[in-house]
């Protein structure tokens, strides 16, 4: 992987890849492929501690239009079940039967086999300007690890 930001939690140490971009809330990630124009979008580790092992994971169908902000989906979790929110607007153009039909894989391995849908976006440049990356990570990941602390989330 291109780049890394590491950090440790109850003596596990995680790995979030540099080569993507981040939505500060949801904690979904986006890699864009400029050579197809699309998006692949998942949920990061920060966010997969938080829940907890998930059990149940729903996508929306190929075809779909969502906008950035908007669920593509939902997620049950050991913590809690909640929407999985898009961090660029686009059209699902590929989605993740694999993280639906086993969503262990989303945690065992968040930023390749467990990513959960393809989009062709609809404005990148704009949207992913208010997405965190490069140089913004590391102080984005200790400022939500300490949030995570204050919470109780995490030790």
């Amino acid at each position: 992987m291109i780049g890394t930001t590491e950090f440790t939690i109850e003596k596990k140490t995680y790995t979030i890849p540099a080569d993507r971009s981040y939505d500060r809330e949801s904690h979904m990630w986006a890699r864009f492929d400029p050579a197809r124009n699309q998006v692949t979008i998942g949920i990061d580790v920060l966010g997969l501690t938080a829940l907890g092992d998930l059990a149940y994971v729903t996508l929306a169908n190929v075809g779909t239009t969502i906008n950035r902000g908007k669920s593509f989906g939902t997620l049950e979790a050991a913590k809690m079940t909640g929407n999985l929110s898009t961090p660029v607007s686009g059209q699902i153009v590929a989605r993740n039967e694999s993280a639906i039909t086993n969503p262990a894989l989303v945690n065992q391995d968040p930023y390749q086999a467990g990513w959960l849908v393809v989009l062709e976006p609809t404005d990148w440049q704009a949207e992913s300007a208010q997405l965190v990356s490069g140089e913004a990570m590391p102080a984005w990941v200790d400022s939500e690890l300490t949030r995570y602390r204050q919470q109780g989330w995490v030790d």
